[in-house]
């Protein structure tokens, strides 16, 4: 445990917290702040597409594929992630969860554009993501099957062991159940699904999910108005402990600092390399237009949800001394603010939110199996993997458990970095290209290759 702890502060302190920080402000800079000066085109292009899609159609449409992003972001990240950076970094950690989403949505502009401009055609829709850019853009194919591999091991392993260490928590904190029994029966029903019939419970997924998200948010705002008096108090508070000189000294700006970044990029995932992989699936007119959607994304993720949970906890007096962490932490704070039924809700909720986000981060991870080989026995193989990683989810330790997520989703980011880092300029001259036909007057605009021919082979789709 020591090595891995020794491992995760290299990789966070010295390489990944630079590059993500780095990254998010040089493409601010770059793109002169997309992501605060087009967010009412962002809002637009998002409701336009909401009532797009005609049935029995294949593509999958702007708004679907915004949806899959943020039902793959809301849920644990946002339940048990923030509770954890507030239980180690104190309430200063909120804020540079809101300081990586702010700056941080650029970098997501930027690869999401990029998956969009690098798609490849599949079978019943579009196809792409970071793997695809780093063999098509950056012509190494080795780093799109590192990152293949990356991703798979951190989605489909990692991520998913984070998931159902959180459902079990959250069940034995509300009902007693036992770790070990809850855990065989989520492995069980992973294993029917991902063997099986995955399609008709990702579309009961899909109903389901947004609205027990929608719930949340409900019962977070209602918290909240009924709270407001305090709000200012709370809002000082989380200023004071990012910037406060007794934290200063006590190292714990620094603690505030790298919590809220880890569980901010755990949570609306800027940078990582996973919501391109769902980006790219929209069938768009312009690469720019989705990867503006995606950037609201995590928006929506982190300055909506995490930030609701976030005063959920510190408004309801839940002690911060360590007692309590993850997902018990929220329910304890809903107990204190709603009474016993808060647990229960949290529970019920959890439960959705999670294993729809094992059966979606085995997807990603299936995605970029395939990107690898064809052959059946090794994508065989990954969903037995798969499904063993669930069960020893269950049984770990918390910090074991978001340690080895640390570490894989450190590895995933910075390979992802470095390719966004070199292919950043092609989504930037995107971004002029739309702008451009924006003010003469188009108001659809539409991406040709042509205008592009220093890439033009590569670009497939376009």
């Amino acid at each position: 445990m020591n090595f891995i702890n020794e491992i995760n502060d290299i990789l966070w302190t010295y390489i990944l917290i630079i590059m993500l920080l780095g990254c998010a402000v040089w493409f601010s800079i770059r793109t002169r702040f997309v992501q605060f000066r087009m967010l009412r085109e962002m809002i637009i292009l998002l409701s336009e597409s909401a009532g797009k899609g005609k049935q029995g159609e294949k593509h999958v449409s702007s708004f679907q594929a915004f949806a899959i992003t943020i039902a793959s972001r809301v849920g644990t990240g946002n339940l048990a992630g923030v509770a954890t950076a507030i239980a180690i970094g104190g309430p200063g950690a909120v804020f540079w969860m809101w300081v990586i989403a702010l700056l941080g949505a650029s970098s997501a502009f930027i690869e999401s554009t990029l998956a969009q401009l690098y798609k490849i055609r599949g079978k019943d829709s579009f196809v792409g993501g970071p793997a695809y850019y780093m063999k098509k853009g950056l012509k190494q194919p080795w780093m799109g099957i590192l990152f293949a591999v990356l991703i798979s091991i951190t989605f489909g392993f990692a991520f998913n062991s984070v998931q159902s260490n959180t459902i079990c928590a959250a069940a034995e904190h509300a009902f007693g159940f036992n770790h070990t029994v809850l855990g065989g029966v989520l492995t069980a029903l992973t294993l029917v699904i991902i063997f099986g019939g995955i399609r008709r419970i990702a579309h009961v997924s899909s109903i389901i999910v947004p609205v027990m998200a929608l719930g949340y948010v409900g019962l977070a705002l209602v918290i909240v108005l009924l709270n407001i008096t305090h709000l200012p108090e709370v809002i000082s508070l989380i200023i004071s402990h990012a910037f406060g000189w007794e934290q200063a000294l006590g190292g714990g700006v620094g603690m505030a600092l790298m919590q809220g970044i880890k569980r901010g990029l755990f949570s609306n995932e800027a940078g990582m390399g996973s919501a391109p992989n769902a980006a790219a699936t929209a069938n768009v007119t312009h690469p720019v237009k989705q990867g503006l959607i995606q950037t609201l994304a995590v928006f929506t993720d982190t300055l909506l949800n995490c930030t609701c949970t976030a005063f959920i906890i510190l408004f309801s007096g839940a002690p911060l001394d360590g007692s309590s962490n993850g997902v018990q932490l929220t329910q304890q704070a809903l107990t204190n603010e709603i009474g016993a039924s808060g647990s229960i809700f949290v529970a019920v909720a959890l439960f959705f939110f999670a294993f729809s986000s094992i059966l979606g981060n085995y997807y990603y991870g299936e995605a970029n199996i395939r990107f690898i080989t064809a052959k059946k026995w090794v994508l065989h193989t990954y969903r037995i993997l798969v499904s063993g990683m669930v069960l020893f989810g269950s049984v770990a330790t918390l910090d074991l458990v978001w340690s080895l997520a640390d570490i894989t989703m450190a590895l995933m980011a910075v390979c992802n970095l470095i390719a966004i880092i070199f292919l950043g300029k092609y989504a930037i001259r995107l971004l002029s290209d739309y702008r451009a036909q924006k003010k003469a007057g188009i108001q659809s605009p539409v991406f040709r290759k042509e205008t592009m021919p220093d890439i033009e082979k590569d670009l497939e789709c376009w």
